[in-house]
């Protein structure tokens, strides 16, 4: 829920959204402070992402001849890798959890229950993922808006 503070909370700064000293992020969602079931850290869950974007990549380059990055016609396929990048996220966060970036970090996405994600929450968290806007702003447990709108968190396992 938006409050005053949340439209207000600019003119004091970045930090004025911020847990405070005894609290740490996932405590109000339950989740321990460290270890197994932890929130997942931003620098994990970015090597993951990338990880899965590079997989992606050498995906297109093989099955559609989508030129790599850093060459003269990079950036023609990058809709195929974009497309290949959604459907490893609706494919395996949707049945196992986690991607294979997110597993070579040890990370996992789980539903606020405890669960995988259902169908739904899979779809809403890789269309939002997809249009990357909503995975660059988090709140204070470190959910990203596409996990807060799809009722997911990301997890250490």
């Amino acid at each position: 829920m938006v409050d005053r503070k949340d439209v207000g909370s600019w003119l004091q700064g970045p930090g004025s959204r911020a847990p405070e000293a005894a609290e740490y992020a996932g405590q109000r969602l339950g989740l321990p402070r460290e270890g197994a079931g932890s929130i997942g850290r931003v620098g994990r869950r970015l090597l993951g992402v990338l990880v899965d974007w590079t997989l992606c990549t050498f995906i297109a380059f093989g099955l559609f001849h989508v030129p790599l990055p850093f060459t003269a016609t990079a950036g023609s396929g990058a809709w195929i890798t974009l497309v290949i990048f959604g459907v490893e996220n609706l494919l395996l966060v949707g049945t196992l959890g986690y991607t294979i970036g997110h597993r070579m970090v040890g990370l996992r996405v789980r539903s606020i229950n405890g669960r995988t994600p259902s169908p739904v929450q899979t779809v809403v968290r890789t269309v939002l993922l997809c249009l990357f806007l909503p995975a660059m702003f988090w709140d204070r447990d470190g959910r990203g808006l596409h996990d807060k709108a799809a009722g997911t968190v990301i997890v250490r396992l």
